[in-house]
């Protein structure tokens, strides 16, 4: 579990409810019309704007910003420079039997590609227009969020809208404007709530996911490329660790060879 995520949404959450609570009642801040109006509406709003299944598929990529990642670049490149020591040794076609060990679809058709002996140019165009579709599927997930982001405040201010209306109808008695008017500033929370502690974190958090996976890809890539043109392990390691920042390069033993080399990554 990412604890980030956990921690975010409860001290968040905690700090909210603390700071209303030292003002008032929290019941101040419940309005069941304003709920429907900015919630109903968003996901209203959102449903026209994308297709059923793009809606439900986004939605279920939720599950995504609690996972921690189990998988980091160094460990990738651990996995590529022990298929290098097995194609230096033994070939090639001796890869096939380590393949059948790798839970990464990616990585295990990229394998299969090369023991195939597919040409170089070839492999590397299949892989990357795969990382490309792959790519835009996460943008789509991401924009889902960032698009109910946009629509969450304006339904607060619709909701304002109706309510200051409403008000206005009933100005004969100045005793309920006071009333009237929270309930209708009620809506406009509901709606910054939406859109800035959970549609645009959560957003941020696949964009994160995104990158760290289609990074991994790209080692992967590389990695195998290096491995069809029978290049030296340890430069392999180097070439490699070239994708990652000074800080996260230390820890690969390019002579590791007596770990599984099970993938699993999330696409």
């Amino acid at each position: 579990m990412d604890i980030a995520t956990i921690l975010g949404f409860i001290f968040g959450a905690f700090f909210i409810v603390f700071a209303i609570s030292n003002g008032g009642p929290l019941v101040w801040f419940y309005d069941f019309d304003s709920i429907l109006i900015t919630i109903g509406g968003t996901i209203c709003s959102t449903m026209v704007y994308y297709p059923m299944s793009k809606f439900i598929n986004s939605l279920k990529t939720v599950k995504h910003i609690f996972k921690s990642k189990q998988l980091r670049p160094m460990e990738v490149i651990e996995r590529i420079i022990y298929l290098a020591n097995i194609a230096r040794k033994e070939g090639l076609l001796a890869l096939e039997e380590a393949a059948s060990q790798i839970d990464d679809v990616f990585l295990h058709k990229g394998i299969l590609l090369i023991v195939d002996g597919t040409d170089p140019e070839l492999v590397r165009n299949i892989l990357e227009t795969e990382l490309a579709f792959i790519e835009n599927r996460h943008k789509e997930s991401q924009g889902f969020f960032e698009t109910m982001a946009t629509f969450s405040p304006a339904y607060g201010m619709i909701g304002t809208l109706i309510g200051l209306i409403q008000m206005l109808y009933r100005m004969d008695d100045p005793s309920t404007l006071g009333p009237a008017m929270a309930v209708a500033l009620v809506t406009t929370f509901y709606g910054s709530m939406i859109a800035n502690f959970i549609c645009l974190p959560i957003a941020g958090k696949l964009k994160i996911r995104s990158s760290e996976e289609i990074l991994l890809k790209e080692v992967m890539i590389e990695g195998l490329l290096s491995i069809q043109a029978g290049e030296n392990p340890r430069i392999i390691e180097e070439k490699l660790k070239a994708f990652l920042p000074p800080s996260s390069r230390m820890g690969v033993n390019s002579k590791k060879e007596t770990e599984g080399v099970g993938v699993n990554n999330e696409g």
